[in-house]
């Protein structure tokens, strides 16, 4: 069996050509399900059911796995007897007819307009990583923008003149407008910053460490937690909070959900509809807060 993993994964990664993390993902669901195969003494992947399956689930279920991490095992379990039968190994596939669990979808994890605000306030440009981290900050908030994407741009992918910055790194580019305080930002973290960080002068990232690099996700993981804890906000912040508050401050104040969906670049506007849903809740709370007669 291990040598099927690797074949479907080799498939995976040449004509899938999926990113090395995804890869891992597979890899991993995939191997866990052939080990706890051999717990139940079945070496032989043609033996295996929908029954075999569902017990696997169950048993994940049983271990305390979320029902995301089962319903992705699932997907993963899936592709492989997909590939497996496609090639004749196996005679069916058993998960054809498998539905996958239902998972009740959280609301992200929103910032108040205030806590904002004291949030961005934390950054003191008074030294080089102030200027950078008051930039980075303002830029999320403005733009909306994933922190992938944040540490991908391009010093050539904003345009302070005209306002706007360019994503072309995902799947479609998108060109989302930035605001004046964030303009006004990036350009202090220009003009008093980035010079003296980087060490190349061909450097192309817009946004780097303290050894001129580009910054990393983990680099900026730190810098969110770093000025959350300043600002002594007990809500628990990622780095994917502001880009959330970004959708539902928008929403809030008027625009509509297909601009907002253009602007985070959701391929499918039921992404962007859970801000919708935010919305209601918080009219209700207001509502049972005020109304006299709630």
């Amino acid at each position: 069996m291990e040598a099927l993993v690797e074949k479907f994964v080799n498939f995976l990664e040449k004509d899938k050509r999926l990113s090395f993390n995804t890869l891992q993902s597979y890899r991993r669901d995939i191997e866990q399900y052939v080990n706890y195969l051999k717990t139940i003494n079945l070496k032989n992947i043609s033996k295996t059911n929908k029954a075999t399956i569902i017990a696997y689930l169950l048993y994940l279920q049983k271990k305390g796995r979320a029902m995301s991490t089962i319903s992705r095992n699932l997907a993963s379990i899936r592709s492989f007897y997909q590939y497996i039968s496609k090639n004749k190994i196996i005679d069916s596939d058993p998960t054809q007819d498998l539905e996958s669990p239902r998972i009740e979808k959280k609301l992200p994890q929103i910032l108040s307009t205030q806590e904002v605000e004291l949030l961005l306030e934390q950054p003191k440009c008074v030294d080089l990583k102030g200027y950078r981290d008051k930039a980075m900050l303002e830029l999320l908030y403005a733009t909306g923008i994933r922190v992938s994407e944040l540490i991908s741009l391009d010093v050539d992918d904003i345009n302070l003149e005209a306002g706007f910055v360019r994503c072309n790194k995902g799947a479609r580019e998108r060109v989302i407008p930035v605001g004046s305080m964030a303009i006004a930002a990036i350009n202090d973290y220009l003009k008093n910053a980035r010079g003296f960080l980087i060490q190349d002068p061909n450097e192309k990232a817009l946004f780097v460490n303290i050894n001129g690099r580009r910054l990393t996700r983990q680099g900026f993981w730190k810098v969110i937690k770093l000025y959350k804890n300043q600002a002594k906000i007990a809500k628990d912040i990622t780095p994917h909070t502001l880009r959330h508050s970004f959708a539902a401050h928008l929403l809030d104040n008027g625009a509509d959900l297909k601009s907002i969906q253009e602007m985070l670049g959701h391929s499918d506007i039921s992404s962007t509809q859970i801000y919708a849903q935010i919305a209601r809740n918080r009219i209700k709370e207001v509502y049972k807060k005020t109304h006299p007669r709630a």
